[in-house]
């Protein structure tokens, strides 16, 4: 219900776009990648940049237009279960200029289910504006560079909230070897998150993940994915989390116009480290990409 309802809300905030600029052809015309306008921006940023298709946790390095969702499920030690619908840095992406990405997360919400009880509610909400450096499509270079500037509010539900406001400047890279219908890929990200308050528990957690992709068969995307956090700090000081990912992406599929959808699905399992948050989990993304 969630998901439909966050599919609507696009689907209004498109054809108000589209009634307010005159100079912006409609989705799916031959014209749509020549007349001036948002999408014309939008189509221009995306040729100018690698045409690979977003990991499953790696934040990507390009800019993307696109409405995503995910759902996330992890079995922790004790019997305890943790699902989070449609939570992360996940939501409504948009492209407003040539170099510069804006997202307006989705708050997921929280199920933790331990043997004896149940508590359910909503996480902060999340804001990142992204910008790209440097890019070059598969016939001039291969390569992206960005920096994110990202920001949590805490508006969640206790016990699901940071309870502190929270930045994590990032920097992103990528680089690509092959064709748009077929090769491979590395795209990495490294942040440190600074919490506002409540840093006796929070700490400034320092988190580096790597995406390696592949691209077979026009829809056909694997990847393993690492993710290794450095607690400096905060409850878990001095303790580092390696989380394995090893996953596919089936996209871009046509749908309608400029519109395609990617769907994903991963299995992810702490490995090489001693500490670990949770035991093994699994992660399911839809993509909607206009």
């Amino acid at each position: 219900m969630e998901m439909r309802k966050s599919l609507l809300v696009i689907a209004a905030m498109a054809a108000v776009d589209g009634t307010a600029r005159a100079d912006v052809t409609l989705p799916g015309s031959s014209e749509s990648n020549t007349n001036s306008g948002w999408f014309a921006t939008v189509d221009k940023s995306l040729e100018e940049q690698p045409h690979w298709v977003c990991p499953l946790v790696t934040v990507f390095p390009q800019l993307v237009e696109e409405f995503r969702y995910d759902e996330i499920a992890q079995n922790k030690v004790g019997g305890i279960t943790l699902t989070n619908n449609g939570g992360g840095v996940r939501g409504l992406e948009l492209i407003p200029s040539e170099h510069v990405e804006i997202l307006i997360g989705q708050p997921g919400y929280m199920n933790l289910q331990t043997p004896k009880t149940t508590i359910s509610g909503w996480t902060d909400e999340s804001l990142l504006v992204k910008y790209r450096f440097l890019a070059a499509n598969e016939e001039n270079g291969n390569y992206v560079v960005s920096g994110f500037m990202g920001v949590s509010i805490p508006t969640g539900n206790t016990p699901f909230t940071q309870n502190a406001t929270v930045t994590t400047p990032t920097l992103a890279v990528g680089k690509g070897w092959g064709t748009r219908g077929q090769g491979v890929a590395v795209m990495s990200t490294l942040s440190e998150s600074f919490p506002s308050g409540n840093q006796n528990y929070l700490g400034e957690p320092v988190v580096w993940n790597t995406a390696f992709q592949g691209h077979f068969s026009n829809y056909f995307w694997p990847e393993i994915e690492t993710s290794l956090t450095h607690w400096k700090g905060g409850a878990f000081s001095g303790k580092d989390q390696l989380i394995v990912t090893y996953g596919i992406n089936f996209g871009r599929i046509p749908l309608d116009g400029r519109i395609k959808l990617t769907l994903g699905v991963g299995y992810q399992t702490a490995n090489m480290s001693g500490f670990s948050t949770f035991g093994s989990g699994w992660v399911i993304t839809t993509r909607l990409l206009f």
